[in-house]
Order: C-alpha cells, then sequence, then structure tokens
C-alpha cells in the first residue's frame, strides 16, 4: 500500500511492483502540486500499479485507508512526520489494526531532530551530509548529482532494504515495525567509507578535487577526446594504470611518479593531451579489450544502445517507451514490467476488490467521491 509522493516512495513501490508485490497506490483526488510531474504516459514510477482516488482528509476515506491498511504487508508514505497521525493513520493506529504491518516511513531528515519538520529535497539532504561538498571542480560550486544519491539511493533504496527486513522479522516473529527510513540516514551511510578515510588521515576534507575518488587523482577523471566527447578513466590499479599509458602512447619514463601529489597537475595534462588527439570513438576502439578501465562517457540515449546494454537486455520497450529493465536479475523468479502507470483510480475497483472489500464498500466508496474504475 503506498500513499502518492514524489521522489523515493513511488520508486521504491516500483521495485516492489517489478518483482511481483501487489502494489496499491493511494492517488490524491485532487493534484497536489509537488512541483515534480510527469509527463502523460511516461510515469515510470507507476508501471505495475493500480490506484483508488482518494481525498485522506475524509473519515470515510480514511477509513478506507485504515481497511486497506489491516490487509497489507507493507505501507509505505512520505509526508512530513505528523501528518499520518493527524489523518488518523498513525503508525500505533495501523498497527492495532494489523499487528504484522510494517510501516514503512520516507522522509528527509527522520520522524525525529531539529529539522525533522523543515522541507528539504534532494540537494538539502546531501549537503547537510557532506556528500554534496565531496562533489566537484574545487573552482566550481559543488554540482547536484541529479537525485540520485539523496532520493534513489540514500532514500528509496534503504527503504526497501528496511522494508524488507523488517517483513522477513514479521514472518519470524508476527509482529510488525515501523521503518523510519531518512534520506539523510542513508546518505549518510553512503559515506561511511570516506569518514573512515578522513579520520585515517587518506581524504583532504577541506579541499574538492584533491583526491582519489573526486576528480583529484588524473588516473580517476574524465578526459575530453577530438570531437568534444569524453571517455571516463578509472585507472586505479597499478597495472591498470601501465595499460592506461600503453595504450595512450605515453612513456612512464617521462611523467612524475603517481604518488607526487604535488605533480598531478603535470600528469593530468599530458593525459588531457593525449585524449585529445583522437575521437571518443577512436579512443574506445583503441581501449576496447584492454584492462585499462576506460570507457566511453554516453547520453542516456547512447547508453541504451551500448553492446553491452543490447546484449543484457538492461532496456526494454513497455507501455510505449524505453525504461530500464527490473533489477536486480532473479534465477529463479525474475522481475518484469507490469501495466502502464494508472491515473489516478485506475484499475482500483479490481484491486478493492481483490484486496477483500465488497461491491458495497466499493459502491460507498465512490458515493462519497472516491475514485476507482
Amino acid at each position: 500500500m503506498e500513499l502518492s509522493a514524489i521522489g523515493p516512495v513511488p520508486f521504491c513501490g516500483m521495485l516492489f511492483s517489478d518483482m511481483g508485490a501487489n502494489v496499491l497506490r493511494l492517488d490524491r483526488v485532487k493534484e497536489a502540486g509537488l512541483g515534480i510531474g510527469t509527463a502523460p504516459g511516461f510515469d515510470v514510477f507507476g508501471r505495475g500499479k493500480r490506484s483508488v482516488g482518494v481525498d485522506l482528509k475524509r473519515r470515510e476515506h480514511a477509513e478506507l485507508a485504515l481497511a486497506l491498511a489491516a490487509r497489507a504487508d507493507i505501507l509505505i508514505e512520505g509526508y512530513r512526520p505528523g501528518v499520518m497521525e493527524r489523518l488518523g493513520l498513525g503508525p500505533d493506529v495501523c498497527l492495532a489494526r494489523n499487528p504484522r504491518l510494517v510501516f514503512g516511513r520516507m522522509s528527509g531528515w527522520g520522524q525525529l531532530g531539529p529539522l525533522a519538520a523543515e522541507a528539504g529535497h534532494d540537494i538539502n539532504y546531501i549537503a547537510v551530509s557532506g556528500a554534496l561538498r565531496a562533489m566537484g571542480r574545487p573552482q566550481d560550486p559543488p554540482p547536484p548529482p541529479l537525485a540520485i544519491v539523496g532520493d534513489f539511493a540514500g532514500g528509496a533504496l534503504m527503504l526497501a532494504f528496511g522494508l524488507l527486513c523488517a517483513v522477513l522479522e514479521a514472518r519470524r516473529s508476527g509482529v510488525g515495525q515501523v521503518v523510519d527510513a531518512a534520506t539523510f540516514d542513508g546518505v549518510n551511510l553512503l559515506m561511511a567509507p570516506f569518514h573512515a578515510l578522513v579520520d585515517s588521515g587518506r581524504w583532504d576534507d577541506e579541499r574538492r578535487g584533491a583526491n582519489l575518488l573526486d576528480g583529484g587523482a588524473p588516473w580517476y577523471d574524465s578526459y575530453e577526446t577530438r570531437d568534444g566527447k569524453y571517455m571516463a578513466v578509472g585507472a586505479i590499479e597499478d597495472k591498470f594504470y601501465v595499460e592506461l599509458l600503453r595504450v595512450l602512447g605515453l612513456d612512464p619514463a617521462s611523467l612524475p611518479t603517481r604518488s607526487d601529489h604535488g605533480q598531478w597537475p603535470v600528469l593530468r595534462r599530458a593525459l588531457a593531451a593525449a585524449f585529445k588527439s583522437r575521437s571518443r570513438e577512436e579512443w574506445t576502439a583503441l581501449f576496447r579489450g584492454k584492462d585499462a578501465c576506460v570507457a566511453p562517457v554516453l547520453s542516456l540515449r547512447e547508453a541504451r544502445q551500448h553492446p553491452h546494454a543490447v546484449a543484457r537486455e538492461s532496456f526494454v520497450l513497455a507501455n510505449g517507451f524505453t525504461q530500464p529493465a527490473p533489477g536486480p536479475r532473479l534465477s529463479r523468479t525474475p522481475g518484469r514490467i507490469g501495466a502502464k502507470a494508472p491515473r489516478p483510480g485506475e484499475r482500483g475497483e479490481a484491486a478493492l476488490l481483490e484486496w477483500g472489500l465488497s461491491r458495497s464498500d466499493v459502491a460507498a466508496f465512490r458515493k462519497c467521491g472516491g475514485i476507482c474504475n
């Protein structure tokens, strides 16, 4: 049972839907003006779900939600702390109806703490976690890394992991619980190895672009090619670095050692000049089959056509447009993309009946303004 939201909540619901879960989304009857719209027909997060349109401020609709929670294994919501309680749908109420329920709460800052009630988006959470400060070129402001680090990695994936842990535990104990998934916490956890590097003295926390994985090291960066495109280099290990120089035609004896941080700019200029001498496609061909950890930087459309993506069927045409295939890949019960995302209320009648409501219950819900087609 998924309460309509943006970002990590619907993404998490999509992951479950892809793997065969029966996901019923409670959409708002009226558009909430959430600020991030999806073009009609292209709601990838809603694939495989069904919908009922509700106004949870109405007592009858809140009662329907509570009746559904009594039948659910998992409930996920993304409201600010306290909203579900004010609606009469807080975890205490839902767990009283369904003791085995796993109640997933997705928020930016978490349910407790001085920032818990404040608004925010991905960029805000990764900023306070320290992750944003660690990215980008030293001469430029930290760049927003799409919404991948916060909303989807630190938020949705951590929420999904917590939900599955709680469901497995509930099957043993017979008792559900609340999963407090905060994007802020998730990003902090993702940054665990970098905190360890800082405390061990192996990461400069004061300067961006001065470390191994933040673009500071010349052998872990992207370089422009003759045609204005880019190649990505990740030659961390010595054997990969040696192969990198060999394919580039650079003599190691003419270059400073990698351990001399003061000479990194010299080494970077040498690599940049070499990559600038050929096109991206030429370098891609030269590095193909070579263990140098070098790859072309592709656009989204190009990525779909890469031979590796084609061979693995990483993208599929479903519901009228190209989408990433479900993952991870299970050997016996693989995921699949279900029907296209529903409009509010679409496929809702069948879902409510399947969830155990009677036809008279459905009729009463419609009569009081609910949407289920």
